[in-house]
């Protein structure tokens, strides 16, 4: 029963996550020692579940799939976005500062969590890091190419592949990629008005997303582990401009449906977003609330162990290599 409500509550903890554009929940996974238990086990949705449904039925079938992870998390997750859908657009309307504030230091300490991870490393592991950085600044300039395919179902197949795969990597946000994709308020209103013919075929992005990214994540894991937490650290440093609570948007483009859909920012210092917008630029509150976010994960690694993240739990699943020496796992 604590396994169940410690997994409940970290999936309640990605879901409040995903539900904050430039926050990504793949982030919260990691930090809270449980993402790469994540990937294997829905790796483990496919073809290989149904010789262990016959060899063990449901019983064998519920350990192949590791559904004492799978079920609390997905809970989790589901009440934390359908509850946290309306908090979330209270304070980006009411306290946009104090919201980015806050997931700006957790996401920034998140980056010294991975580095942590990181084993022998070398000096080409720079490549993968920068690349992170790289992807992380690009991926939502391109996003806006998603509206001209027209169709809007095909839109919300299509971005909830996007979305879904940006869940599993930390310091990319499956939010923010809707929102310069003009889906974002789609999909948030479709959650809270349970528009079902929406929800499916976002659903049916997203599991072609899940079912076919984690399975090139675990491959990157098990193959080349220090190569692939180095993109993953690119990926969260890269991302942590878009949570920069002093900001101004520059351009923008509206999106089928007359949303507006950010394209680039013009970063600023507290000073100058103070005379900029007339308004307060909060700074002692947004920096205190920086180093909450920042201690909260600093706490949650430190909770967690050294190991914890490379603990195995999916069946039939072994420990990570810790070296990039080709090994199968």
């Amino acid at each position: 029963m604590k396994r169940h409500l410690s997994v409940f509550l970290k999936g309640a903890g990605m879901g409040a996550a995903d539900a904050v554009p430039g926050v990504s929940g793949g982030t919260i996974a990691f930090v809270t020692g449980i993402y790469e238990e994540l990937i294997d086990t829905i790796k483990q949705f496919g073809p290989s579940a149904f010789p262990a449904w016959r060899q063990g039925g449901l019983a064998g079938l519920a350990v192949h799939l590791n559904l004492a992870f799978v079920l609390p998390l997905l809970a989790g997750i589901a009440v934390s976005l359908v509850s946290v859908a309306h908090l979330v657009g209270w304070l980006l309307d009411d306290h946009p500062l104090l919201l980015n504030g806050f997931f700006f230091g957790l996401v920034a300490a998140s980056a010294l969590v991975v580095r942590r991870h990181l084993a022998e490393w070398k000096f080409w592991h720079l490549i993968p890091l920068i690349a992170g950085l790289l992807l992380a600044h690009w991926l939502p300039s391109l996003m806006p190419l998603i509206t001209l395919l027209g169709s809007p179902a095909l839109m919300l197949v299509v971005g909830g592949t996007i979305a879904i795969s940006a869940l599993l990597l930390p310091g990319v946000s499956g939010s923010f990629l809707l929102l310069t994709m003009g889906l974002y308020g789609t999909v948030m209103q479709g959650i809270r008005g349970f528009d079902l013919e929406l929800l499916s075929l976002f659903a049916v992005g997203c599991a072609i997303g899940l079912f076919g990214f984690s399975r090139l994540l675990s491959w990157l894991l098990h193959r080349h582990h220090t190569a692939t937490l180095q993109l993953l650290v690119g990926f969260i440093v890269g991302s942590l401009p878009v949570l920069w609570p002093w900001r101004e948007l520059t351009r923008y483009q509206l999106g089928p449906q007359g949303q507006m859909i950010p394209l680039d920012y013009r970063y600023l210092s507290p000073g100058d977003f103070a005379v900029l917008t007339g308004d307060s630029s909060l700074l002692w509150p947004v920096l205190a609330i920086m180093l909450v976010g920042a201690a909260l994960v600093l706490w949650l690694s430190h909770w967690q162990g050294a190991g914890a993240s490379r603990s195995r739990h999916a069946p039939g699943a072994s420990r990570l290599p810790d070296k990039e020496d080709g090994s199968h796992a």
